[in-house]
């Protein structure tokens, strides 16, 4: 499978695109089942997944790892993670599952700490970009930060209907 990791960034670009294509033939020949094919896709992607997050650990110079959304949930996500970290000197978890599933929720009280910060941004103003970098958002409310809005990002977004 397709393992494409660069710095902090993974593509899944072509992972699925390359298990469909090889699927049938794999699986007609009889050289693998859909549940190989399901694991080595597993594997391949939490392998990438741990890789970056060593790589983020070591750069911010921590031991500890908490998984959590819901992919946190993965018991072999924790495990390899907590390979990992142990290695490291360290120690991997995972929140109770009741609060890994809805990242909807996450997202709802990182805008309560940010409107109570003062970040607001008019509904006009706002915008969603599919894949904004993390690594860019402006934190401003866990210590002596500048209270700045976020910067501008340059965004595609559909027009709403006038009604």
């Amino acid at each position: 499978l397709p393992y494409v990791v660069k710095g902090m960034d993974v593509s899944f670009a072509g992972i699925l695109s390359n298990i469909e294509d090889v699927a049938k033939e794999k699986l007609d020949k009889g050289e693998c089942s859909v549940e190989d094919l399901c694991f080595s896709l597993q594997e391949t992607v939490f392998a990438m997944l741990v890789e970056t997050t060593e790589r983020a650990m070591a750069h911010c110079g921590n031991t500890e790892v908490l998984a959590v959304g819901g992919v946190g949930c993965n018991k072999r996500l924790h495990e390899m993670l907590s390979i990992m970290a142990e290695e490291r000197g360290g120690r991997a978890f995972t929140t109770d599952d009741r609060y890994c599933i809805d990242n909807g929720a996450m997202i709802a009280y990182t805008g309560l700490l940010m409107f109570r910060n003062g970040h607001v941004t008019p509904l006009s103003e706002a915008t969603c970009t599919q894949r904004f970098r993390t690594d860019e958002v402006l934190v401003n409310w866990r210590g002596n930060e500048p209270k700045e809005p976020a910067p501008k990002q340059a965004v595609w977004a559909p027009q709403l209907p006038e009604n």
